[in-house]
């Protein structure tokens, strides 16, 4: 498997979305009940302000994209354009953290390292940015992947945009 990894742009917004709904379709299964996962879309999904930004990625594999992701110097914690409570206030890198922003991976290629990829990539141009710290707000089913990768739950909490509580975990990460 050779994975490349890039920055996203606009004519790649059809393709992400499209993963993103099948991801949250597939991957959240076994962590939240079919109501929590028609009620997650609520909170899940493309945000163009990213891709405008130069922060988010798409995996590629043979030509398909098989994963995106990225992270923001935004305010936003998450959520995609259609999301309530969205904050494009530029972050201080000296006393604040950046974002980790919606990481997805296609169902069929799960597990293959994408995930790794991603966060190594949006941390590595973090730091390069000048943050010490990032986060994110993680989903059920994102995080084992995000422990692993050496993120601490800070706070579990819901999202109640949805008619049904969506559960989620602050995580976050220091930049050495």
């Amino acid at each position: 498997m050779t994975l490349t990894i890039r920055l996203a742009t606009r004519d790649d917004a059809d393709t992400i979305a499209a993963l993103m709904d099948r991801a949250i379709a597939e991957l959240q299964k076994g962590f939240l009940t079919p109501e929590q996962i028609e009620a997650s879309r609520a909170g899940m999904g493309l945000d163009l302000q990213l891709i405008e930004d130069g922060t988010y990625f798409c995996v590629v594999e043979q030509g398909e994209l098989v994963g995106c992701g990225g992270w923001s110097r935004r305010a936003t914690l998450y959520g995609g354009n259609h999301s309530a409570g969205r904050d494009p206030r530029t972050l201080d890198p000296g006393t604040e953290r950046a974002r980790i922003r919606a990481m997805y991976t296609h169902p069929d290629h799960a597990r293959k390292g994408i995930g790794r990829l991603i966060l190594e990539t949006a941390e590595n141009a973090a730091r390069n940015e000048g943050f010490a710290a990032i986060e994110m707000a993680a989903t059920m089913s994102g995080r084992p992947l995000y422990r692993a990768c050496g993120y601490e739950v800070e706070s579990d909490w819901f999202d109640e945009n949805g008619p049904v509580p969506v559960p989620l975990s602050t995580m976050w990460k220091r930049l050495d």
